[in-house]
């Protein structure tokens, strides 16, 4: 697996539509007509989540009673174990982790806040307004998350100018916990219409920007996009007067991302996430977006972003570090230390009311109607809009196809395709209603008969029980999606076909592929002869493969339902925030001299651990070629030779430098050189030793050299680090931004070949790429440092002092973390086959230091400390420094190489 690590409303418009909802009259307000709210089941457990680094804060850091968990896992296994009732309530208050999290945040006050309500909005006079609910798609799934109180805000659908209307109309959806944002027709035409509608759909979707006569269309996109953010602005003015502290804050959707930017700028505590209900497209289609870079920058402003699928996340992650610049991760994308985090967050559906439906006597007599108007032939369904990203013309091609090669399959098949028109008055779309009743005419009149046609084609939705009913008695589900966010028309028949066990023929291009694909025939939908054989293969499938297949997607959608999604992504949300708070990348202050010097004094054993490049080395005046090779600081020489001869001190000079290049600069001082990023180890009076892990895979060097060389040769005064277990690419004396373009180039390059399998991690500087084996850093490292030099020195007394100092890449800067005593991190023991003793937070122990042959580990003296007594920290005697840099890990800065020189010097003096 490769890290790369550098310095991705309601939901589809399908599962809107009433076809698949079964809506409800809600109130009429100035009337006496009144229906109680529909309730959604309880959510079942949660997805399953990722693994990370165990951290742990106080209490007192978060403003929480209770300690926090040590690890996000922790934390939200918790959460689930208290939702499912694995713990009794009265065990909440007297336990760890994150349940006194969970106690305060039972009634937490969610806002939703997406284009439309939920409701339509219909005036039947001053002060009365008809509302009607819809009950499906991300309704459901709200009202099913029973542990928050959910207010939702978003434009009612309706044009009110009047005063008197719009109080009114908002005093009525405010009963309801509907909060309507008002804009004007301008605006919405703009807003809506415009920019939403006709630019980032369509690109969102894989559709290009139209290109007729552009200087007009330019001008009409501008004045879009400023609409855009005016309506964005105006969303964000109501959600910042219905906001109490402590609230989350979830957006929804391409009509919505400058809000969390605006959200944030106006109250950066707020917790915002924002969530996409469509595809992201990949970085070459999104970069041709004129506004590409305001949108990448105002939604990264979330704490958390959720999409669908792992490939829309993986998108949006390479849009933000390809056209951005910013480093993405793992966790997601980093920018001045602050980490937006990008996950995948798979929709579902109320599984369970489409269940119930099929018990109602309304539902059995439409599948007992339907059964005896189809009876003796196969039943194949397609539920889509009209729309050109649903492939009806493609499904129906391919319909034509199988009957033409499979004529015994004439009379015993029927197709039934229900098309609910959308945007009837946009010609693109009024042409494709004429393609598809032009297929569906040949083909009723190539293969039908006088009684029977193969195609029953409506150009309208289904009531709710009716299409249950249609749902439970199909015998192949067809869906064709060119591009899809997720089609929830798949889960939806699933859900109805526990007694049939029909069979799913899904588009690899819609996002339920991702979900459904165990148990589903995964089809290309452009490839007409291979959607022509699925069917086929459907039709004739055994009924034990069915039953299997079957068995795989029911699991799957009665157990990941809408009511979990939502709840997992607002407990994620609120997690994500405490996680922050635990690993937040802040700018340090400056280093507190005087304290530092006195600290020092009155310690009894000392480690200094010191970078080197830009913080010991001598400026350069002119960058050259011919001086890549770093030189120490001429006035540090003095210095480190007073401070090695001070007998309490261990001087450790830790870098990703090569060994030649450490030996030249410090050979003739008494020290200990970590070279490699602490891959190589000596004292100055010994050899080389390596402290590798065992097995280390470097397969992969010889291909990434052949990339590294080859940029090189393009990029004028670039140059390649060949080391023995890592490879850097440097740009720091080529032009600037001529080399950042050139690293983003590589970095395609790396992903897509020589390492997309390798054990690598890509680390991306300011002005460097470097492939070095996973899990090698100077954090990883110090461990095993520490552990020989603790043995070579054979210490009787703890460590009670430790500066570290350095100007490292945020790889490297689990070093600072290693040392801080009010995060404690895991580490490995010294003796990994005895058991570790107890030991204080403060105290890491030490691992057994891999030697070379010619240097076996010598017997331990009894004397020597061991395990909890190496370390005798607290927040008065660790000093973590970073040289240069504005956002980092470290307690700590100092500005430049001319700082680190004065303070050592200041340091040395004492020990003169």
């Amino acid at each position: 697996m490769v890290h790369f690590i550098t310095d991705p409303a309601g939901e589809e418009e399908d599962s809107k539509n009433s076809n698949m909802q079964e809506r409800s009259s809600l109130k009429m307000y100035g009337s006496e007509e009144e229906e109680d709210d529909p309730v959604a089941s309880q959510a079942g457990p949660l997805l399953g989540e990722e693994g990370y680094h165990d951290h742990s804060v106080s209490s007192s850091k978060l403003g929480s009673g209770s300690p926090v968990f040590s690890s996000r896992v922790g934390r939200l296994l918790r959460e689930r174990q208290l939702r499912r009732g694995e713990s009794g309530a009265g065990d909440i208050d007297g336990i760890g982790g994150s349940e006194g999290i969970i106690k305060d945040e039972q009634r937490q006050r969610l806002l939703v806040v997406a284009n439309r309500l939920p409701v339509s909005a219909i005036r039947r006079g001053e002060n009365a307004w008809a509302l009607e609910l819809s009950a499906g798609g991300l309704v459901s799934a709200l009202l099913g998350v029973k542990q928050f109180e959910t207010t939702w805000i978003g434009w009612a659908g309706v044009n009110v100018q009047d005063d008197v209307g719009k109080e009114s109309l908002s005093r009525a959806l405010g009963e309801e916990g509907f909060v309507p944002v008002f804009l004007d027709e301008q605006t919405v035409d703009l807003y809506y219409n415009g920019y939403c509608n006709n630019v980032l759909w369509p690109l969102f979707h894989y559709i290009g920007l139209t290109q007729d006569d552009r200087l007009a269309a330019t001008r009409g996109l501008e004045a879009q996009f400023n609409a855009y953010k005016r309506a964005n602005s105006i969303f964000a003015q109501v959600v910042l007067s219905h906001y109490q502290k402590g609230d989350v804050v979830w957006c929804h959707d391409y009509h919505l991302m400058f809000l969390p930017r605006f959200l944030k700028e106006a109250k950066s505590e707020m917790k915002v996430g924002w969530f996409l209900h469509t595809p992201f497209p990949s970085s070459e289609i999104y970069r041709t977006l004129p506004q590409r870079s305001e949108l990448l920058q105002a939604v990264l402003k979330a704490d958390l972003i959720g999409f669908h699928t792992y490939d829309y996340a993986r998108h949006f992650v390479s849009a933000c570090t390809r056209i951005l610049g910013l480093e993405g991760t793992p966790d997601g994308v980093e920018d001045q230390g602050k980490l937006t985090r990008v996950a995948a967050f798979p929709i579902g559906i109320d599984a369970e009311r489409f269940v119930r439906a099929l018990h109602t006597s309304t539902v059995r007599n439409h599948i007992q109607e339907l059964s005896r108007r189809f009876s003796g032939r196969k039943v194949m369904l397609g539920v889509d809009r009209l729309d050109m990203i649903k492939g009806i013309p493609q499904k129906l091609l391919a319909f034509e196809k199988f009957l033409e090669d499979n004529p015994i399959w004439h009379d015993k098949v029927v197709m039934v395709q229900i098309a609910v028109p959308t945007r009837t008055d946009v010609h693109e779309y009024q042409k494709l209603s004429s393609q598809v009743h032009e297929i569906v005419g040949r083909i009723n009149g190539r293969f039908g008969t006088l009684t029977t046609v193969p195609i029953h084609h409506l150009d309208r939705s289904l009531e709710f029980y009716e299409l249950c009913a249609l749902y439970a008695i199909t015998d192949v589900l067809l869906v064709t999606s060119l591009r899809d966010g997720m089609n929830l028309v798949s889960y939806e028949y699933v859900a109805c076909q526990d007694q049939k066990k029909g069979v799913l023929v899904l588009s690899e291009f819609a996002g339920a592929a991702q979900s459904l694909g165990a148990g589903a025939i995964l089809i290309n939908p452009w490839n007409i002869v291979e959607a022509a054989c699925a069917i086929a293969d459907a039709l004739n499938m055994s009924e034990t493969e069915r039953q299997e297949r079957h068995r795989h997607n029911f699991i799957h959608v009665t157990s990941h339902t809408a009511q979990l999604w939502a709840d997992t992504f607002v407990s994620e949300l609120n997690d994500t925030v405490v996680e922050a708070e635990l690993r937040i990348l802040r700018v340090p202050p400056p280093l507190p001299v005087e304290k530092a010097i006195s600290s020092y004094a009155t310690s009894k054993n000392c480690l200094l651990i010191l970078g080197f490049n830009a913080a010991l080395t001598a400026q350069a005046d002119a960058p050259r070629l011919d001086r890549v090779r770093e030189t120490l600081h001429p006035a540090l020489h003095e210095t480190l030779r007073h401070l090695c001869a001070d007998p309490k001190a261990t001087v450790v000079i830790l870098s990703g430098s090569e060994r030649s290049l450490l030996d030249e600069a410090f050979g003739d001082f008494k020290l200990w050189l970590a070279a490699e990023n602490g891959m190589f180890l000596r004292h100055t009076s010994g050899d080389w030793m390596t402290t590798m892990p065992e097995h280390l895979n470097l397969d992969w060097v010889e291909s990434v050299q052949l990339v590294f060389d080859y940029f090189s040769e393009r990029t004028p005064r670039s140059y390649v680090e060949a080391r023995q277990t890592s490879l850097v690419w440097n740009f720091k004396y080529a032009d600037l931004e001529f080399g950042r373009v050139q690293a983003w180039d590589m970095l395609q390059h790396l992903w897509t070949g020589p390492i997309s399998n390798a054990a690598v991690d890509v680390v991306q500087g300011s002005k460097s790429v470097e492939v070095r084996p996973v899990g090698v850093s100077k954090g990883a490292a110090i461990d095993r440092i520490l552990g020989e030099v603790v043995h070579s020195k054979n210490m009787s007394v703890p460590i009670d002092y430790v500066m570290c100092i350095g100007h490292f890449l945020s790889k490297d800067e689990d070093i600072y973390t290693f040392f801080e005593p009010d995060l404690p991190y895991q580490r490995v023991n010294i003796e990994p086959k005895a058991a570790s003793p107890p030991r204080s937070k403060a105290a890491p122990s030490t691992t057994k230091t891999a030697r070379s042959r010619d240097h076996p580990i010598a017997p331990q003296e009894s004397s020597m400390i061991q395990g909890a007594s190496v370390l005798d920290l607290n927040g008065e005697n660790y000093f973590s420094c970073t040289v240069g840099r504005q956002r980092s890990l470290a307690r700590y800065s100092l500005t430049g190489s001319e700082e680190v020189v004065a303070f050592l010097s200041s340091l040395a003096k004492p020990s003169n």
